[in-house]
């Protein structure tokens, strides 16, 4: 009976270690009395956690790279759906992992997140070791590295609540950036094992990360800590979208993350396919894609937190419309590119091949300052629609700004993943006509930065509007889908 108390006192007292009753990053005593060191210590292992989320999440991108057709049997238009398979899966469970952290605890729900990577890796494994299987078991064990894509909605839900709003662009940025930089981490990891070993041994970058994922649940277990108010729910989502501008958020989004996880995942296979019509042999190709495959994603991944600190200073719908003035010329370079590659029937010159290498990563560059600028506006959107709810004091307007952040994270992350499905599509229908080219893509991607632009331009930017202080209410008025925002909050 001692020993039972004894081990009860003990796990209770385990459990209050990494719990927090109430957690007001708004204190701004509170906060340099020892709350930023909370934060940050959750921060660096959240980054962790999501960032092996992507790395599994993109696992595909890489392993697309060790098939060559005559051995497992799948085209280049078939790899291009097996890699959006996990793109679309992580997009729909983004939704419910944003409510997890809420519901279990951002340090339970990350131990979870992680330990759950296995599962997909080691049927990646098995896959890689054995060709033989069909397109359909292919596309099955594809589909499970989409828990991967879950991670970031939580991860981001849970470090929003941590930290104050006159930071969150700087450490959502960061967050996301970490964790987005998982996708050339293990285009890295692949590229080493092609360079040394050649393309034969794809079991050796899914060993690599059954170790990392053990190593980022340990981590959070140890480092992390649940907060006991945070607040986020499917009926929190479901009020966030009833403000018109959650929808233009989540659009615009579809246009800067769906753009860096779409060509993520698909500049690999852009790259292997045009040194195949180069005359590379398979092994060459995959080599020479790889050594440059890695570059795009880890731009865009460390130009995230820098957009996040741009919106913080200049305007996050400012920033937002720069980026997509910047993307829509990034694919006018890839439309003339494409243009000269079909010209010479596929025997593009180095030029037309740098050319093209250039433009992606532009996309990348400045898909990566969008995702940080995007995802400044959310909780700016909801600061500020704050002030105008009647009768509630700064406590329960930050709550309620934090619990409809929260879900509006999680909405706009599954719908910007979708937007990485759509970009895969398009590529597969692109090389699937008659053309076998990327040309007939490139133009619909700058036609939807066209409409970006627009939308960004219309939405926050036409029209002169009355600043909007963060910190202190402006009005009593009650919050409706009308209010809108100030330039220098958005």
């Amino acid at each position: 009976m001692a020993d039972s108390v004894r081990n009860e006192t003990l796990r209770e007292r385990f459990a209050r270690k990494h719990y927090i009753e109430s957690w007001d990053a708004e204190d701004v005593e509170a906060w340099e009395s020892g709350g930023k060191q909370i934060a940050k210590r959750n921060l660096i292992w959240s980054v962790i956690a999501e960032h092996v989320g992507f790395s599994v999440w993109s696992v595909w991108s890489v392993m697309v790279l060790f098939m060559p057709t005559d051995i497992y049997g799948i085209d280049a238009a078939g790899k291009f759906f097996l890699v959006a398979v996990p793109t679309l899966v992580g997009a729909v469970l983004r939704i419910p992992y944003t409510v997890a952290t809420a519901r279990f605890g951002g340090r339970n729900w990350t131990v979870f997140s992680a330990l759950v990577l296995f599962v997909p890796l080691m049927g990646a494994l098995y896959l890689m070791l054995n060709p033989g299987h069909s397109y359909s078991t292919f596309m099955l064990v594809a589909a499970l590295a989409g828990v991967g894509g879950g991670n970031f909605a939580s991860s981001m839900t849970n470090i929003n609540a941590f930290y104050p709003q006159r930071l969150k662009g700087w450490a959502l940025g960061l967050n996301a950036g970490g964790g987005n930089i998982g996708v050339p981490a293990i285009q890295l990891i692949g590229l080493l094992v092609i360079a040394t070993v050649g393309n034969t041994e794809p079991w050796i970058v899914c060993a690599v990360y059954l170790v990392l994922c053990g190593a980022a649940a340990i981590g959070a277990a140890l480092f992390m800590d649940n907060l006991g108010d945070q607040k986020a729910d499917l009926r929190a989502m479901g009020r966030a979208l009833k403000f018109s501008d959650s929808w233009v958020i989540s659009f615009l989004y579809i246009g800067t993350f769906g753009s860096f996880i779409g060509f993520s995942f698909a500049f690999g296979q852009v790259l292997q396919i045009n040194f195949l019509a180069g005359g590379d042999t398979p092994a060459q190709a995959a080599l020479h894609a790889a050594q440059i495959a890695f570059i795009g994603p880890l731009l865009g991944s460390l130009s995230r937190p820098i957009g996040g600190k741009l919106a913080d200073r200049i305007g996050g719908g400012r920033i937002t419309m720069y980026t997509f003035v910047g993307m829509a010329l990034a694919a006018a370079v890839l439309i003339v590119a494409g243009t000269l590659d079909d010209a010479s029937a596929g025997a593009a010159s180095g030029g037309v091949l740098t050319a093209m290498v250039l433009g992606f990563i532009a996309l990348f560059l400045l898909s990566g300052l969008g995702n940080g600028s995007v995802y400044k506006m959310i909780p700016s959107i909801f600061e500020a629609k704050a002030q105008g709810l009647a009768g509630a004091d700064r406590a329960e307007k930050a709550a309620w700004s934090r619990s409809m952040s929260g879900a509006l994270i999680g909405f706009a992350g599954a719908i910007g993943g979708l937007g990485g499905v759509g970009i895969n599509l398009v590529f597969r229908g692109s090389y699937g006509g008659e053309a076998q080219s990327a040309t007939m893509a490139f133009w619909v991607f700058a036609i939807f930065y066209l409409v970006c632009i627009a939308v960004t331009w219309v939405v926050f930017l036409r029209r002169p509007q009355q600043p909007v202080e963060s910190s202190a209410p402006t009005s009593t008025a009650p919050v409706t889908p009308a209010t809108r925002l100030s330039d220098a909050t958005v």
